[in-house]
């Protein structure tokens, strides 16, 4: 399946990469929802839907559906972190539903799981900004050309949306004046 609007095309097998590298980058803080809320598996139902998809899987009503029941448990969260943790997990089931149109706004759909990710991990250890651009820097680094060629398609990432609007432009940047990816830096746990 090929779609395009605008000049803009984007491959299933495309799409698939980017829900891969969203679900990688969700992964990292999926723990930060779970500590706080371990009977709820909303966020995880979300990430094994991004990953199964990512797989192979299709792009139908089980993906959308775990999208929006995460985004309901960030609501749900009770804390800044928990919930940012959250949107990671259905930010990334979301990279699916990246749209072929020239708008800055679906740059959310590409990197948001990990701007996402970020923003949880710093608020999970007292709102340390390091600790966000150390997992900003991962992200850049486990993008694929793949990612980074999709990437490029698009504007620039949109201006507004907070520290979480920060990081995503931090990675945005990053990705489009990077040389490549380059070997993974390990994760460390907030």
């Amino acid at each position: 399946m090929a779609s395009g609007t605008g000049g803009i095309v984007l491959s299933t097998e495309e799409l698939r990469e980017v829900a891969r590298c969203a679900a990688e980058s969700a992964q990292e803080v999926l723990e930060v929802f779970e500590r706080a809320h371990p009977g709820d598996s909303r966020p995880r139902d979300a990430l094994a839907a991004a990953q199964a998809f990512a797989r192979g899987g299709e792009r139908g009503k089980a993906l959308r559906d775990t999208a929006w029941a995460a985004l309901r448990a960030a609501r749900d969260a009770g804390t800044t972190a928990a919930g940012h943790a959250a949107r990671a997990a259905m930010a990334a089931a979301s990279a699916a539903y990246l749209h072929p149109l020239a708008d800055a706004h679906q740059v959310e759909h590409v990197l948001g799981a990990a701007a996402h990710a970020a923003r949880a991990a710093e608020l999970a250890v007292g709102g340390d900004r390091g600790v966000g651009a150390a997992h900003v820097e991962r992200a850049r680094r486990r993008a694929t050309p793949v990612v980074v060629d999709v990437l490029s398609r698009y504007p620039a990432a949109p201006p507004g949306g907070g520290r979480v609007g920060e990081l995503l432009r931090d990675l945005d940047e990053a990705l489009r004046s990077s040389p490549g990816p380059v070997p993974d830096v390990p994760a460390q746990r907030p």
